[in-house]
C-alpha cells in the first residue's frame, strides 16, 4: 500500500464564527519582493470545520488540510493554539 503524503497545516486568526460549525481563519505570511527585496505580509481567508463550535473570533488556531467538505470548505480545525482575550 502506498502513503500518503503530509497534510498541509497552517496556523491563523479567526475572523469569523457567525457560521454553523464553520469558522473564517486569515493566515498570514511574508513573500520577498522581486525587485526591492522587501518583506511584504500577504493574508489568505480559508473556511475551516468547526464540528464542536468552540472557536471565538480571535483565537489562534492551527487548520489542517483535508478532503473537500462543502463548496468552500477544504481545511479543519485541528486544534486551539492561544484563546482570544474576553474584555
Amino acid at each position: 500500500m502506498k502513503e500518503r503524503g503530509k497534510k498541509r497545516q497552517l496556523t491563523g486568526m479567526v475572523v469569523s464564527d457567525k457560521m454553523d460549525k464553520t469558522v473564517v481563519v486569515k493566515v498570514e505570511r511574508l513573500v520577498k519582493h522581486k525587485l526591492y527585496k522587501k518583506y511584504i505580509k500577504r493574508q489568505t481567508k480559508f473556511s475551516a470545520h468547526d464540528d464542536k463550535n468552540i472557536c471565538q473570533i480571535g483565537d489562534r488556531v492551527l487548520i489542517t488540510e483535508s478532503k473537500p467538505l462543502s463548496k468552500m470548505k477544504r481545511w479543519r480545525v485541528s486544534s486551539i493554539v492561544e484563546k482570544a482575550v474576553s474584555a
